[in-house]
This record gives structure tokens, sequence and C-alpha cells, in this order.
């Protein structure tokens, strides 16, 4: 799987150029179709708005994906580069990130979506918050909400890979610099403690 920003920018010339040349027996899913599917099942009023980094907003990659399953659907689409740093700060429920959410989703509102989609992997991390300042009566879709899903249905439906997945794997995390503070952040993202090693540079 690939991150929100990195399937964006990447995705399309991975699986169309690189893989049939190099690995032609690979795949690479992204993050980014599973969350556009889910809006369009969900969305009454076809107004779906997107948070996301300004990369992936310039891709307009969600755009694109939306108005392939739906060509009515109105994609209002923000960037909002400070909040990749609130989440990596720890600033995650202050003051100050409620200021600057309320910033970056009211032009949202106003726009009357019903429906937004967290455009970024550490916006998860936001979510509580995030739908403390839109309230009641927009969906709120995150990766957790649609990626497991779907990736399952995939699998479901190409038991040629699913035949050569183990179920007994492990989960083992390096990083070159395993602070406390990547250690609380990885915990956060991963939903439980994480055990970090130190990965040695060559």
């Amino acid at each position: 799987m690939a991150c929100n920003t990195a399937s964006s920018e990447a995705l399309r010339k991975i699986q169309q150029e690189y893989l049939p040349i190099k690995h032609p027996d690979k795949n690479v899913l992204g993050v980014l179709i599973p969350a556009a599917e889910y809006a369009v099942g969900v969305t009454k009023n076809n107004k779906v708005g997107v948070i996301a980094t300004e990369g992936t907003v310039a891709s307009g990659t969600f755009t694109r994906e939306l108005n392939k399953w739906n060509p009515q659907i109105k994609v209002i689409e923000k960037a909002c580069p400070l909040l990749v740093p609130i989440v990596e700060s720890g600033a995650i429920g202050s003051q100050a990130s409620r200021l600057i959410l309320e910033e970056y989703l009211t032009p949202l509102m106003e726009q009357n979506i019903d429906t937004l989609i967290l455009g970024c992997t550490h916006y998860g991390l936001l979510e509580k918050q995030i739908r403390g300042v839109l309230g009641e009566g927009v969906e709120v879709i995150s990766e957790e909400a649609c990626v497991p899903a779907k990736l399952r249905d995939y699998l479901d439906k190409h038991n040629e890979i699913k035949e050569k997945l183990s179920l007994n794997g492990s989960v083992k995390f390096y990083s070159t610099d395993p602070t406390d503070k990547f250690i609380t952040l990885g915990s956060e993202f991963y939903g439980e403690k994480i055990i970090v090693e130190k990965l040695i540079r060559l």
C-alpha cells in the first residue's frame, strides 16, 4: 500500500511504467481510490470536500477519481500545509489546532459539503477534532473507515494473490533515529505501542 501523497504523485507511473518492466509479478495498491469510491457511495448532495497536502491537491487525483465514478460530483479541495506539522509536533487536540482546522474547514462548510475525505495519512489522528468542527451532517472518510474493507474485497477477488499471503507474519519497525517522539507518534498511527529498532546506515 502507498500513502496518500505518494499515491497521488507516483502510483500511476509505478503501476503503468515501472512494475511491468521491473516487477511484472508485483502489485502496488494506493489508498486514494478506496476513499473516492466510499465517498461516491455516501454523498447525498454530490458535494465532496477533500483536505490534503499541497502536493496531493495540486495533483488533482481526488477530483479525477471522484468524477470518474460520478461526473456530477462537485469536488472542493483544500490544501492544509499546517496539519502535518501539528500532528508531528504532538499538538493534536490543542486550541491552536482547533483554530487552524476552523480556518481550513470553514470554506468547505460554506460550500455545503456533506462528505469530507481526509486526504493525508496524518489527518486520521485529527479526525475527532475535525468532526467537532464540522458538526453532525458531514460524513468524514478516513483510511481507517474504508481501506481495510476495500483491501479485503480486492484480495477476495484475486485469489492468486491471497493464496501467496502468510497469515503468520510479524511486524517490525525500523528507524535511523528512533527517538521517544518518533515512537510516540508511531504508536499513535499504529494504534498500539510499537518497538522500534535502530537502523544502521551503511
